[in-house]
């Protein structure tokens, strides 16, 4: 089957926000906390969070294969050839068969003057990051944001030159 990377309109934040839950709630726990999980799902993955990204600028894309919606991803164009990946997330079910790797290159090949791409990922989130060396990425530099609550985001800031 083919893996297609299509846009999301606002009338898919319910699927987005669905999916972004079923995904945080199972990948990140070990990682951060359920404190944090359900924290950082209310403050990014709510109907009017995800609305507010859309008219920011980020544009979703919903990852399907017949028809099943598989994952989703967001990126926002930073001028220039430089853009920036908010977001990459498949359902934990499904991966595993190589479609990080598809998802990925269907992404590239919506943006074929795409020079730089740039992301963050929590350091400790150790498959998500040996993803990211392995499709090209290197890391930037470390970061720490405090994103409220007492919670700090501790990332890689990972860079992906074309």
């Amino acid at each position: 089957m083919a893996i297609l990377l299509e846009q999301a309109t606002p009338a898919d934040i319910p699927r987005i926000a669905a999916l972004a839950h079923r995904i945080w709630r199972v990948h990140y726990p070990p990682i951060i906390g359920v404190q944090q999980v359900e924290y950082m799902l209310a403050r990014t993955y709510t109907s009017e969070a995800l609305q507010r990204q859309m008219e920011e600028g980020q544009v979703f894309y919903l990852a399907t294969e017949a028809g099943e919606v598989l994952g989703f991803l967001s990126v926002s164009d930073k001028g220039e050839g430089r853009y920036f990946l908010h977001k990459f997330y498949l359902d934990n079910e499904k991966r595993g068969r190589g479609l990080g790797q598809m998802v990925f290159d269907q992404l590239l090949a919506h943006y074929p003057a795409m020079r730089e791409l740039r992301l963050t990922v929590n350091r400790q989130n150790y498959k998500s990051v040996n993803f990211y060396f392995k499709i090209g990425f290197v890391i930037e530099k470390c970061l720490d944001i405090p994103i409220g609550e007492g919670y700090e985001m501790n990332d890689f800031q990972m860079l992906l030159k074309k």
